[in-house]
């Protein structure tokens, strides 16, 4: 019997049964148990997404009074893990602290199987967690909870010390509405791995911001800042394209394993940000989504490929301003509502994830120099 075929990167490979999210890649579509993001976008709030995933129901009425109440409650952090977390070394990049940071949530408290609660405590807790320490190593105090601020504005009010106006506050919590969860991702397999083995949601969660750092995987936004500066201005747009490409660089926010045409927050976030962006900003993102679109498909005209979510989630981070540091620990404040789903659904029908890899190295029967055989 011949050995199965390899399928790298695990491409199609279905690993179970999810009712969390949907992403339809041909069509470009997006839901969340069954709510197209088109619809949560406008109208959901962040908290009403949280009840949505770890739950399973909408929240009525929106905003979810009770909550919300429980995430402002969790978000502030007790004496002992405060002292923990002061001790961090200061001037680590905020991804890698997040990691440290959110290790030193785990404890007795966090055995398996995962809860509710737990992932209340980690959506709640991640943003204070980060907060606190980026202005630690800024030189600057850290904040006291302000109760009347929901979770998006709370987040910008740690980082900043100043409450947001309305605009960007909304903003940000649209995009962390449109990044709570996006099926099976690489950082939420690595947590569904590291839960299959019966682990705890902390070492689950520390191995899913372990894999956001690359730039296949959440790394990426950064990157695309970088890009819109050295194009500069909308009229070098189509000349810098091309040199990356004659170059063989990668251009930063085109393209998705999952989508075979537009990417529904990738749409969404052009339209926020065309409200609140610098305008010289937007049209240097939008002249070089033409010359990027433009050049890939004469390069690779049977490939579809389009904007991603980062491209112009990059512009409206920035916006709201974020610094660049600051956007892929900002992904994992927003996805740490759908690693809190799937680790519970992980947990409900769970199976250790075990795959088989196809050997290709030399035949067995080899001796060992100096064996006696």
């Amino acid at each position: 019997m011949s050995a199965p075929a390899a399928a790298k990167g695990l491409e199609h490979v279905v690993l179970g049964d999810s009712a969390i999210a949907l992403v339809a890649g041909e069509t470009g579509g997006l839901s969340y148990r069954g709510y197209d993001i088109n619809e949560l976008v406008p109208n959901a709030t962040y908290e009403g997404v949280v009840q949505l995933l770890l739950q399973g129901d909408a929240p009525s009425p929106d905003p979810p009074e009770r909550l919300s109440a429980e995430l402002h409650r969790r978000r502030v952090l007790d004496a002992s893990t405060t002292k923990l977390v002061d001790a961090v070394p200061l001037g680590l990049p905020p991804l890698e602290a997040l990691r440290s940071l959110l290790s030193l949530l785990g404890g007795p408290a966090w055995s398996y199987p995962p809860t509710q609660d737990q992932a209340l405590d980690l959506v709640a807790k991640t943003p204070t967690l980060l907060a606190r320490y980026v202005r630690r190593s800024a030189g600057q105090a850290a904040l006291p909870d302000r109760p009347d601020l929901d979770h998006a504005a709370h987040y910008l009010y740690l980082l900043t010390g100043e409450v947001p106006v309305p605009a960007k506050a909304r903003a940000l919590e649209q995009y962390l509405v449109m990044l709570a969860d996006h099926g099976m991702n690489a950082s939420t397999f690595a947590l569904r791995i590291v839960i299959s083995t019966e682990s705890d949601l902390i070492s689950a969660a520390v191995a899913a911001v372990g894999a956001l750092k690359g730039p296949a995987h959440g790394g990426a936004p950064a990157k695309v800042s970088d890009m819109l500066d050295g194009v500069g201005a909308p009229e070098n747009a189509e000349a810098w394209v091309a040199s990356a490409l004659g170059r063989h660089e990668r251009l930063y926010g085109f393209g998705h394993r999952a989508y075979k045409t537009e990417d529904p927050r990738a749409v969404q976030l052009k339209r926020i940000a065309k409200t609140i962006a610098d305008p010289q900003r937007l049209a240097v993102a939008e002249a070089v989504e033409t010359a990027g679109v433009a050049a890939l498909r004469r390069a690779h005209p049977n490939a579809r490929l389009f904007l991603n979510v980062e491209f112009y989630g990059a512009v409206v981070l920035e916006a709201v301003g974020l610094p660049r540091e600051l956007f892929t620990p900002t992904f994992a404040v927003a996805r740490t509502a759908g690693w809190g789903a799937h680790a519970l659904e992980q947990s409900s029908d769970n199976r250790l994830i075990r795959p088989d890899v196809r050997y290709i190295g030399p035949a067995p029967g080899r001796l060992w120099p100096g064996s006696s055989s």
